[in-house]
């Protein structure tokens, strides 16, 4: 028979600590394992390692140093552009010279030559660029372009990176964009189909989606807004029509990349075919004359056709004991060909005859 005394007893030094000593080995035995199991279920985990781990590789590439990053930050740090990786500048874009010079006067100018415009709130950079028109015009082209020549951080921002399956992980990684963009200022922010994230809102929205675009919107311009902080959010689409009210009045710098002119058409076809072999008598005005409706796009798949049957016609009647010597230059019956059959093609799929076409 146990005496209650026993139980009552105070317990000595040695006694206390060795109870001490076991309840912190249980409890960090627990922590760790509750951490391992919650990393073991967690299907991100992997990538958010690697995430990670191109973070600051990146980090690295651009110069940035003496910089700490939360969990979160490490995420979106992770979309970095290295300008060294970009191969697009503005020599490599045509027809688009009076868009490229007011982005260059707008938006580059008070980034680079900030001493010049610090004593006045109006010729700050804008808070939101917007680009919009038809689609392959230009418009990822201009934003390559803008991440090579701005000479600042360029966060190539994707929807998917703010989605998460916890409740809650989503705000703070949409916060996370404008702290890191904040922290490596002057930077900006470019988000491609800009109305896949930022569509008009409605009360059929799911929870997290409205509160990830609130916590966006107002860390992008509300109360908390620094205005000398340089960071700007750039988005391209070619459907304004279904961005959010809130969100066009943040992107109050607009540049309406349309379709070419002719004379736009014919220095793109100028550009596209400066460096391949190309006949003397070919006549790029009669060639912009018969694109017309073409997109930056169309015209360089037009000529990369045209240059096919450049490659088919070399070819054909050559064996492969005396194969041809070499191919011979782009003509312009080559053009006005891949013309008809770009033609054709446009005129198919706005009639809706691909929409009857099973796709077994």
């Amino acid at each position: 028979m146990v005496h209650g005394e026993a139980f009552s007893r105070p317990l000595s030094r040695n006694e206390v600590v060795g109870l001490i000593f076991r309840l912190t080995v249980f409890g960090a035995v627990t922590y760790f394992t509750i951490k391992w199991m919650v990393d073991a279920i967690d299907p991100t985990r992997k990538q958010k390692v690697e995430a990670q781990k191109q973070a600051e590789k990146l980090m690295r590439q651009i110069g940035v140093k003496d910089v700490k990053l939360t969990e979160y930050e490490m995420s979106i740090a992770a979309h970095l552009v290295d300008p060294l990786s970009m191969l697009v500048t503005w020599s490599d874009i045509a027809g688009l010279d009076d868009v490229i010079t007011d982005l260059k006067d707008t938006v580059i100018l008070p980034i680079r030559k900030r001493y010049l415009f610090e004593n006045s709130r109006l010729l700050q950079p804008p808070k939101g660029v917007l680009l919009y028109g038809p689609p392959g015009c230009g418009k990822t082209l201009i934003a390559k372009a803008t991440a090579k020549e701005a000479g600042c951080r360029f966060i190539n921002l994707q929807p998917s990176t703010l989605t998460d399956k916890w409740y809650g992980e989503s705000q703070k990684l949409a916060a996370a964009v404008f702290s890191l963009a904040v922290k490596l200022q002057p930077s900006i922010i470019f988000i491609d189909e800009i109305d896949s994230f930022l569509r008009n809102r409605s009360s059929s929205d799911h929870e997290a989606t409205a509160m990830m675009k609130a916590q966006f919107m107002s860390l992008w311009d509300g109360l908390d807004t620094d205005y000398n902080c340089q960071v700007i959010v750039m988005g391209a689409t070619n459907r304004p029509q279904d961005l959010d009210t809130a969100i066009m009045r943040r992107m109050p710098t607009r540049f309406h990349i349309n379709l070419p002119s002719t004379k736009q058409r014919e220095a793109i076809l100028d550009l596209i075919l400066r460096n391949e072999r190309v006949d003397s008598h070919v006549d790029l005005q009669e060639v912009a004359r018969s694109s017309d409706g073409f997109s930056g796009s169309d015209l360089k798949e037009m000529c990369r056709d045209a240059a096919l049957l450049c490659v088919r016609d070399s070819v054909t009647g050559y064996s492969e004991e005396s194969p041809c010597e070499a191919i011979r230059p782009i003509k312009q019956q080559d053009l006005l060909k891949a013309i008809n059959k770009m033609k054709k093609s446009k005129n198919a799929t706005n009639q809706g005859v691909l929409m009857h076409v099973a796709l077994d």
